[in-house]
């Protein structure tokens, strides 16, 4: 029993970040350093309910960052009660992460594709530095939400863009027409719509070269693997209710 219970970390959420009423992100601070490598997940438990959690953070920072969507019960569990916990609430993680969605670091072409918190693996790829630091990578980075205050991580994303000229950045919004985005001006319509061009685009594609990852809505991650995974390399991540 107390070897069981080494596996398990007490965690204290030591920062809050709400973006819409059902999107929120946290910091986590364990009571001991996690080891893990860029686009693996975190379990995170409260009262013995668990589930995984990709996380936001490169591998160097102290805090575990986490970008999380309620799913209101009775279909979702845990984010439900997670919903609850603000600056001070303590959680529980297991000290083991988790994960083959990694960079594979042996492609020069990196398409990642995302819906809403499934942009999560991919930040957390951009700060560990490997994308940056390689001049013959050349990544793509697609993320699709209805709303356009669901982008948790546009800005960011933006200014990596911005400074490395091998990085493409397409937020694209599939309800434009909404009250709620009049301010949208990019990209419109469903992220994996958007892919078909951003894929016609790039010159000298081939299987050999090119490395396709969905993560995010399994519907999304579905279409994509359906079009793409025979074509490319292909790797997936599902964001599951819970």
């Amino acid at each position: 029993m107390q070897e069981k219970n080494k596996k398990i970390l007490k965690g204290k959420i030591v920062q809050r970040k709400d973006l819409t009423k059902d999107l929120w992100k946290i910091w986590i601070k364990p009571e001991e350093p996690i080891s893990f490598q860029a686009g693996q997940y975190c379990t995170i438990g409260v009262n013995g309910l668990e589930r995984p959690y990709s996380i936001v953070s490169a591998p160097d920072e102290e805090l575990i960052e986490l970008f999380i969507e309620l799913i209101p019960s009775p279909q979702g569990q845990l984010t439900p009660v997670m919903y609850e916990l603000f600056e001070g609430s303590e959680v529980t993680i297991r000290k083991k992460t988790k994960g083959l969605f990694k960079l594979q670091e042996k492609f020069t072409n990196h398409i990642m594709v995302s819906t809403v918190t499934g942009v999560a693996p991919f930040v957390s790829m951009l700060r560990d530095g490997k994308i940056l630091k390689n001049s013959n990578y050349k990544t793509w980075i697609l993320e699709g939400a209805s709303y356009i205050d669901e982008f948790g991580y546009d800005q960011e994303i933006q200014k990596f863009s911005d400074s490395n000229e091998n990085i493409k950045f397409t937020p694209t919004c599939s309800r434009p027409s909404e009250i709620r985005n009049k301010n949208w001006n990019g990209s419109n319509g469903r992220v994996n719509e958007i892919l078909k061009s951003v894929i016609n685009n790039i010159p000298n594609i081939n299987k050999e070269n090119t490395i396709i990852y969905a993560c995010g809505h399994p519907k999304m991650v579905s279409d994509v693997a359906k079009n793409y995974s025979k074509k490319f390399n292909f790797i997936e991540e599902r964001f599951w209710k819970a």
